[in-house]
């Protein structure tokens, strides 16, 4: 595993205290940013690199949502984990259409919160179960049927194809060796799905998906 610069935000010190506790058992990961509020947080990223996030969705001043949008506008380089004693499917749909690459609950265990941290890291965003039966039912509602979904109808075959791997946690250069194609190409193609879909990130591409029947998870 390739080592991960993680930053630790929430305004309760214990909580922050026991997360960087658990890590420290994987060497793999160095925190090297931890901060009590969204202020903290941008005070200290523009001398700090870091890789991941994670982010307690209810902080005072700026919430977790709010911090998102503006690490995902200004660093869309940094992956982005909620953790939240609110997991609810209205939470996870929210931050999941954010943008955000994966939310889970605080009471997860270690094996699960490192597997985030990877799967993040590697193909992008992080779905359990429970996640994408959020996704599934949230997106049955009928007043999501009803909105018209950008680009819908104008994928081409290939573009679809791509689609489909990145749904399945393929990366860049796994996509172009699957299909015998440049990286350059795949990347293309990405930009294209974005484009077309109206979608900001791979997480998006995939609500994208779940929700046009494009994808089963």
């Amino acid at each position: 595993m390739e080592n991960r610069r993680l930053a630790l935000v929430d305004d309760h010190q214990l909580f922050r205290l026991g997360v960087a506790q658990i890590l420290k058992k994987f060497p793999q990961y160095e925190i090297v940013l931890q901060a009590s509020s969204g202020k903290d947080l941008f005070d200290q990223l523009p001398i700090t690199p870091v890789d991941v996030i994670l982010l307690d969705l209810h902080m005072k001043g700026m919430d977790g949502e709010e911090i998102s949008r503006i690490l995902l506008k200004d660093y869309p380089e940094i992956k982005i984990i909620i953790l939240s004693m609110s997991y609810s499917q209205e939470h996870i749909m929210k931050l999941m259409r954010v943008g955000v690459h994966g939310y889970l609950p605080k009471d997860i265990d270690r094996n699960t919160l490192v597997q985030a941290i990877e799967d993040v890291s590697t193909r992008g965003y992080y779905m359990n179960d429970d996640t994408a039966q959020a996704l599934r039912q949230g997106l049955q509602h009928p007043e999501e049927s009803a909105k018209k979904t950008p680009g819908e109808g104008l994928l081409t075959g290939r573009e679809m194809e791509v689609l489909e791997l990145l749904c399945q946690g393929l990366n860049t250069a796994e996509i172009a060796d699957r299909l015998f194609i440049s990286y350059r190409t795949v990347e293309g193609h990405r930009k294209n799905l974005l484009e077309k879909t109206g979608s900001n990130n791979s997480v998006s591409l995939v609500v994208y998906a779940i929700r046009n029947k494009l994808w089963k998870v």
